[in-house]
């Protein structure tokens, strides 16, 4: 099958105060210190590999004492151009929402929700051609989803995640092509009646196991042909390459130390 990228628009955040110092998540540590410098070369390496794509990304300044506003992906949710912001669970993010809500009205964007309930944005909303997928159990409130399906006008499906290791979303699923609904997900980080809606609504669905779903190797970004992912999820390398793919490795280790890879990183600005 051939594969075409379609040219996207991506918001970043260079991990200049990123450091691991509470926890918040299964993955932080705060006993294992974080190498910065080498932090920033992994976050520089895959920003310049967006650009080398063809992908414009653009950059959020990073603030003072907030460290994972590198995990730009949770600071809100854009679809046809319409912003939904994010409300953080937890108050060591709570400032981050603000932040990324005046980037939006900086940059000429008008239809700006900031919302009434938990959603850490891109973290638990993933989108497709039919459907806003939102994943709720950890982080995101189940009543944003009402609040996204009014003011976005898609129909939303409420996904449950039941273990803690993939606490949102984006570390358990990923839209591997959205205008043909086509996806791949680890089956273990859902709820039975989830796991059963998601086969229904996507057969053909590519299904990772657990080695791969631990290296987050679903918490990656496509471009419709191109999927950067973490290099340590080698068994979706092949898989991925059978359906048209090119996967496309990323060292973002020093990063994972705060819970996040590829899409963490990676906000998707999709406009009208």
């Amino acid at each position: 099958m051939n594969r075409d990228a379609t040219p996207r628009r991506y918001l970043m955040c260079p991990p200049e105060h990123f450091e691991v110092t509470y926890s918040i998540n299964p993955w932080m540590d705060p006993s294992k210190p974080v190498d910065l410098p080498l932090a920033r070369t992994q976050w520089e390496d895959l920003r310049d590999r967006y650009r080398s794509l063809g992908h414009t990304v653009e950059e959020l300044a990073p603030r003072p004492g907030l460290p994972d506003m590198v995990f730009a992906a949770n600071g809100a949710t854009v679809v046809d151009g319409r912003v939904l912001g994010a409300k953080f669970a937890y108050r060591e993010r709570h400032a981050e929402a603000a932040v990324h809500r005046e980037w939006f009205r900086d940059h000429g964007y008008t239809e700006i929700l900031e919302p009434d309930h938990v959603n850490e944005g891109e973290g638990d909303f993933a989108v497709t051609a039919s459907f806003l997928l939102a994943g709720r159990g950890f982080r995101s409130s189940p009543l944003s989803h009402d609040e996204a399906q009014e003011f976005f006008g898609r129909p939303v499906i409420g996904l449950d995640l039941v273990d803690p290791r993939y606490y949102h979303l984006d570390t358990a699923l990923c839209v591997l092509d959205g205008a043909a609904d086509e996806i791949m997900y680890f089956p273990g980080a859902f709820s039975p009646g989830s796991r059963s809606v998601l086969a229904r609504l996507f057969p053909d669905a590519l299904i990772a196991g657990e080695p791969d779903a631990a290296a987050l190797g679903l918490n990656a970004v496509s471009d419709g042909r191109h999927v950067l992912l973490p290099q340590a999820a080698t068994g979706l390398f092949d898989p991925l390459r059978d359906r048209g793919f090119e996967p496309m490795p990323m060292d973002l280790s020093e990063l994972l130390k705060g819970g996040g890879s590829v899409k963490c990183c990676t906000q998707e600005l999709r406009e009208r």
